[in-house]
């Protein structure tokens, strides 16, 4: 009897040279649309090999159900779009624009010769907490309903898949909710035509996660989760195991403390076996409380070490990943820090013992209170990375906003800085700053226009929903430009 397959583990693709990743990043498609596809996860094409990742689709008239996006390409980086592979249908019990579609993953069932997509099904209060099941014979779709149901009479809330690349089994996994009763996070194995879960492999009792996901190396099962905190960022534990059943090891954080895993969620995890060395990639949301529709999708390499029983999310600004091979390697930038900066208004240099020089500019306020740093540049778009710190857990002023360190405390997802190059002020760029708790450094990305020679970034500060206040801003590093064949022997060369 032939076993369904998440085929997304087989790694076997064809490809031209890829483009450079940039995690947090305004992703744009091939139209120049934003990539717009959150909390999803990947499949291949059954017959080509070609990568397809479906993801929630969310715009700010429809931040909630509004159905599924597809995307494809061969590369990981460069992306087509093919619209909803599902669609919100009005009046329908469990696929209206007001009903939760939520964290779709696509698997092929050779049995039934269909694509399978699986997600959280629910209603607007999540009171239903169901499985929903579409199915189509094209992997971009349409996909057709099909059923919402209870795996094994249970509750299911955040849904994950996986396909055990040694056995061929696939499995579902997800949390039975937030009730007392519930709490739990299972694995359990679909039956052979992917139609339903028949068996639990495992329960994580009582650890009440959400966002599971799991990758597995020729040793060793991974299972990453996050706390439930919400659209907030939180440390992402992982669990090892020798097999799905367990016994499984102590939660441990898969990032440095306190960077809530570079403030992401988990969702998805993916296996790239090249022809010279296999490549882990963690898929992570980097949600946006205040306006989910400006999340960003965050993809980063993990290092395992199989002897520690350790697994590890590496950050890096850009890189470059070679899919066919399963090599990758960090993209080298020049950095600029905020000593040598110029400022107008309130903006400072403040001693910081954790920053670049030993200091890091602060009091950036509005149009009036700014950073202007000169940097280098090569005549075209390049990446250029804002390294900052947003203390807002502290509290500022008299703003009820802060300190999750407290019981019950909340915090403001992120601040928002203004970005002008050379006095362009008719071009402005909106810097989205991430809370980084208190000495924490971290990142943020834009494709900024830089003549050749010397450049003027400013920085100043836009309201963010309670304030005109930027990040303190510690340093930009600048990437230089792709530039295609160039750029892709070039990095041929680094890797021999």
């Amino acid at each position: 009897m032939a076993i369904g397959r998440l085929t997304a583990l087989l790694g076997l693709v064809t490809v031209t040279s890829a483009k450079w990743i940039v995690p947090g990043a305004r992703w744009l498609d091939t139209d120049g649309n934003i990539f717009n596809a959150h909390a999803g996860g990947l499949c291949l094409e059954h017959e080509t090999g070609r990568f397809y990742w479906f993801g929630e689709h969310k715009t700010q008239e429809q931040p909630e159900g509004g159905g599924i996006a597809v995307y494809s390409s061969d590369d990981l980086a460069t992306w087509d779009y093919h619209g909803l592979a599902l669609e919100p249908v009005e009046g329908h019990a469990h696929i209206s624009p007001e009903d939760v579609i939520q964290r779709p993953k696509v698997l092929y069932s050779e049995e039934t010769g269909k694509y399978h997509m699986w997600w959280h099904a629910d209603d607007s209060r999540y009171s239903l907490l169901l499985q929903g099941l579409a199915t189509s014979d094209n992997i971009a779709g349409p996909y057709e309903f099909q059923s919402a149901m209870s795996p094994l009479g249970n509750w299911s809330q955040d849904f994950g898949a996986f396909t055990d690349y040694k056995t061929g089994h696939s499995y579902a996994m997800y949390s039975n909710g937030d009730r007392r009763e519930g709490r739990d996070v299972y694995v359990s194995r679909f039956n052979d035509n992917l139609t339903a879960v028949e068996e639990v492999a495992f329960r994580f009792n009582k650890y009440d996660f959400e966002a599971p996901t799991i990758i597995q190396t020729d040793k060793s099962y991974f299972a990453l989760m996050s706390h439930k905190t919400g659209y907030r960022p939180n440390n992402v534990v992982a669990m090892r195991a020798d097999k799905l059943e367990g016994p499984w090891s102590q939660p441990f954080f898969v990032s440095p403390a306190y960077t809530r895993t570079f403030s992401t969620q988990s969702g998805f995890s993916w296996r790239i076996k090249g022809t010279k060395t296999t490549t882990y990639l963690y898929m992570g949301d980097m949600w946006d409380l205040n306006s989910i529709w400006e999340s960003r999708n965050v993809w980063l390499p993990m290092e395992i070490n199989e002897r520690e029983g350790s697994i590890k999310v590496l950050w890096h600004d850009v890189y470059d990943l070679n899919v066919k091979t399963g090599e990758w390697k960090p993209i080298r930038g020049k950095t600029y820090t905020s000593r040598y900066a110029k400022f107008t208004g309130g903006a400072h240099l403040q001693e910081a013992t954790f920053a670049s020089h030993n200091a890091i500019a602060t009091g950036i306020y509005g149009n009036d209170s700014k950073v202007e740093i000169t940097v280098d540049g090569e005549g075209a778009d390049q990446w250029v990375s804002f390294y900052h710190q947003n203390i807002d857990d502290m509290g500022f002023g008299d703003q009820p906003m802060g300190q999750p360190d407290r019981i019950n405390g909340t915090w403001q997802i992120r601040r928002i800085s203004s970005v002008i190059v050379n006095g362009d002020e008719d071009n402005v760029h909106t810097l989205y700053q991430k809370d980084t708790h208190k000495g924490i450094l971290l990142s943020s990305p834009l494709l900024l226009p830089l003549k050749k020679g010397k450049n003027t970034i400013t920085i100043g500060g836009l309201y963010n929903g309670f304030d005109y206040k930027g990040a303190d801003f510690d340093r930009v590093v600048v990437y230089p430009p792709e530039n295609g064949r160039k750029r892709w022997l070039d990095s041929l060369r680094f890797w021999e």
